[in-house]
C-alpha cells in the first residue's frame, strides 16, 4: 500500500528554516517503481516501511492489534526534530499488509520491497506489525535468489523471546529465526543469531536447548540487569566480530510494562529503554548493521501512547547514530 503522507502532520515552528524542521516537514513518498537515483554520494537515504501484519501473533496466541502498529508509530515520529543535515533524506514506503490471512505471502511482500531499497541504496527502518516480520526482512536484506551471492548477515534480536520454536504447522511470530536458520542451512550458510533480553519464564527449556543446538548466543534479562556494562558489551562484541553484517531487529516485549504496555506479551521484570538505547548504539556503531526493525506495538492496549513514543525515541536515536557516522548530523 502506498505511503500515506496524511498521517505526516504536526507543528510548524518555520517553513524557511531547515534548522526548525520537524520529521513531517522533510518526509517524502517513496514510488517504489522508480527508487534509483535517490540518494547521491555523501547522503543519506533512510525509508521507513511498514508490515501491517500480527496473523503470526495470532497463530502464536498472542494478543492481536500489532497490524495497526506501523501507522501508530508513523503519528509518533511526525514531530520529531531534524537534528541532521539537509543531505540526510527520509521517505515513507508505504505498508505492506496481510491480506485474507496469508502470512506467507505478505512476508514474500516484504522481501521483495526491502530488497528494492536496499538496491536504491536506502536504509531500511521497518515498524511493526508482529515479529514474523523478521522472515521477510532478513530473506530481503540476505538479497538475490538467482545470483546466490548472498552477504554474510548474522543476527540481533532484542527480545524477550528465542522465537525459536518449530514450524511445521506453519511460520508464526514464534519462528522467525528457526524458519531462517533452515532456510540458511538449505543454502550451506551459517546461522548467526544472538538473542538479547531472553527472559527464563518466556521461554521453554526445550528451546533453550534449540537455541544451543543452533550454537545461539544470547544475554538473559535478568544478566542484563545485574552484571556491568563491560560483561554486556564483551558479549556483543564478541558476536559482532564473527559477521561481516548484522540485521538489528528489536521486540518490543522485552521491556517493562510499565515502559511498553502495549505489547503482545507483556513483561513486569523486562529491560528499562536506557539499556536497550546504549546497545542499539554501540551496534549501529559498528558499522555493520544493514537494516533496522521494531516489532509488535499494539496501539489498542497502548494507554497514552506511550510504547508507541518509545518507539519514537528508539527511531529517533538509531537515525541520529547513523547520521552521526556519516558525519551529516548536528
Amino acid at each position: 500500500m502506498p505511503a500515506d503522507m496524511s498521517l505526516w502532520d504536526g507543528r510548524v515552528d518555520s517553513t524557511d528554516n531547515f534548522e526548525a524542521f520537524r520529521w513531517h516537514q522533510w518526509m517524502q513518498r517513496l514510488n517504489l517503481e522508480e527508487p534509483a537515483g535517490l540518494i547521491e554520494e555523501g547522503t543519506l537515504g533512510i525509508a521507513f516501511l511498514g508490515f501491517c501484519c500480527d496473523e503470526g501473533v495470532r497463530r502464536n496466541q498472542g494478543r492481536i492489534g500489532a497490524a495497526k502498529g506501523p501507522n501508530a508509530i508513523r503519528k509518533e515520529l511526525a514531530n520529531l526534530p531534524c537534528a541532521f543535515s539537509r543531505d540526510v533524506k527520509l521517505f515513507d514506503a508505504g505498508n505492506v499488509l496481510c491480506v485474507d490471512g496469508d502470512l506467507e505471502k505478505s512476508q514474500a511482500v516484504l522481501a521483495c520491497v526491502v530488497s528494492r531499497l536496499k538496491l536504491a541504496g536506502l536504509f531500511p527502518i521497518l515498524l511493526g506489525g508482529g515479529h514474523e516480520m523478521a522472515l521477510g526482512h532478513y530473506r530481503g536484506l540476505l538479497g538475490n535468489e538467482v545470483e546466490r551471492d548472498w552477504p554474510d548477515i548474522g543476527i540481533i534480536n532484542i527480545d524477550a523471546h528465542f522465537d525459536l520454536r518449530h514450524f511445521d504447522d506453519g511460520g508464526t511470530s514464534g519462528t522467525p529465526f528457526r524458519q531462517i536458520a533452515t532456510e540458511l542451512k538449505s543454502k550451506g550458510m551459517p546461522f548467526k543469531y544472538m538473542c538479547i533480553g531472553v527472559q527464563d519464564y518466556s521461554n521453554t527449556r526445550e528451546l533453550f536447548k534449540t537455541a544451543d543446538a543452533l550454537g545461539v548466543g544470547y544475554l538473559l534479562a535478568n544478566e542484563i540487569a545485574n552484571e556491568n556494562d563491560w560483561h554486556v558489551i564483551e558479549k556483543i562484541d564478541g558476536f559482532l566480530k564473527s559477521t561481516k553484517n548484522v540485521y538489528l531487529t528489536l521486540c518490543a516485549d522485552v521491556f517493562a510494562s510499565a515502559y511498553a504496555p502495549g505489547v503482545s506479551a507483556i513483561q513486569p521484570l523486562g529491560l528499562n529503554p536506557e539499556q536497550v538505547n546504549k546497545m542499539i548504539k554501540y551496534i549501529l556503531r559498528s558499522g555493520k548493521v544493514s537494516g533496522f526493525d521494531i516489532a509488535e506495538i499494539l496501539p489498542r492496549f497502548d494507554q497514552d501512547r506511550t510504547t508507541a513514543s518509545l518507539a519514537k525515541v528508539l527511531i529517533f536515536s538509531v537515525v541520529v547514530t547513523l547520521c552521526q557516522m556519516k558525519g551529516l548530523g548536528r
